[in-house]
């Protein structure tokens, strides 16, 4: 398993261990605020996953795909374990709660990661997905931005997230995120299975 997929499975495997209601839903948008707020402070993302424009939020897609049906990827099982319940609100769907089976090793984070991982994990530890995606539906933020420009299911770019209170500049982050992609496309080293 490459870093990035490693930091991935660990961070995962964090926020289903450390919050409440860890569906689908609720850790694909954990990730979102995890990459996305270490990019607006170093101008590359933790884990690297691409997001899109889907209708109830930010998702990063290819992780998604990995895990929707809930199947555990193989190589996050006996870490990992998925399990399908029926969804109380629409009996026609299903839902995905996310159990930790082993321990999360946070030594593939740095110290600032760390920090941002536990910061969110806190915040979050008792919402649902549904009491958290009206953070991420903020008017003008990324997902709002893609949402409205491009349309559902579009990629949403990085640098929507920098504004003025951003520790980094449009043109900074531009050239940290370009080697930050780079060098993961170089090595392969890319966060799911799939590399969009």
């Amino acid at each position: 398993m490459n870093f990035y997929r490693q930091k991935l499975l660990n961070v995962v495997l964090y926020f289903s261990k450390n919050t409440k209601h860890a569906n689908t839903t609720k850790i694909c948008k954990l990730l979102y605020y995890f990459d996305f707020e270490h990019f607006v402070q170093t101008g590359y993302p933790a884990i690297g996953l691409q997001y899109y424009s889907f209708q109830r939020g930010p998702v990063p897609k290819s992780f998604w795909l990995e895990v929707k049906d809930g199947i555990v990827p193989e190589d996050f099982r006996g870490k990992l374990g998925l399990l399908v319940k029926d969804n109380e609100s629409d009996p026609e769907k299903k839902e995905i709660e996310f159990k930790a089976i082993d321990k999360p090793d946070l030594s593939f984070f740095s110290p600032r990661e760390k920090e941002i991982i536990e910061r969110i994990a806190f915040i979050f530890s008792e919402s649902t997905a549904k009491e958290i995606s009206d953070i991420s539906h903020l008017k003008n933020k990324p997902w709002d931005i893609t949402k409205r420009t491009k349309g559902l299911n579009a990629p949403i770019d990085y640098l929507q997230a920098i504004d003025p209170s951003s520790e980094i500049s449009v043109d900074e982050a531009k050239e940290l995120l370009g080697e930050f992609f780079e060098t993961v496309h170089n090595f392969s080293l890319y966060p799911t299975n799939d590399p969009q």
